[in-house]
């Protein structure tokens, strides 16, 4: 088997489940939140974190070591300008990622309280979710620069 095939499979495979793991765990997370039934934001809430540990979690472990494996194979130097910025926007989404895994895990047991005392969500929830919210769409958007980067290649300087 071509070894530069096999990189390089493993390289989109985990690239297509970080981002799509990623963006359909939000989606259903915030889909779920826009009901304010705190029963159906603690049940998704915990599908959502352990989709987002199992696969988000390990495909965002194997992309970098799959990219090291694919640069080496296909020759490219690590400082070559594109790979740089790749770079960055990786450490901003896994910046960003990091925390939004947390407050999903807050925002569950925050509505899994609401929903044991019958009570409605309240503001640290709001807050939660507001912090949830902003915090995704760098992630989202610097994955999506980085599959441009990838695809691309550009001459950046």
């Amino acid at each position: 088997m071509d070894l530069y095939f096999l990189a390089k499979t493993l390289h989109i495979l985990s690239s297509t489940v970080l981002f799509g793991f990623g963006a359909g765990t939000a989606w259903y997370f915030w889909n779920a939140h826009l009901t304010r039934d705190p029963a159906i934001i603690a049940r998704v809430g915990k599908m959502v974190v352990r989709a987002d540990w199992i696969f988000t979690g390990s495909s965002g472990v194997l992309q970098p070591l799959s990219g090291l494996w694919l640069m080496h194979l296909a020759g490219y130097r690590l400082t070559e300008p594109w790979l740089v910025v790749t770079y960055g926007l990786y450490v901003l989404a896994f910046l960003c990622w990091a925390p939004v895994v947390w407050l999903q895990i807050k925002a569950t047991r925050l509505a899994e309280i609401a929903r044991q005392q019958g009570l409605p969500l309240g503001h640290d929830y709001a807050r939660t979710m507001w912090l949830w919210f902003a915090l995704g769409w760098p992630a989202f958007l610097g994955l999506g620069a980085i599959y441009w980067l990838m695809v691309a290649k550009p001459e950046l300087w």
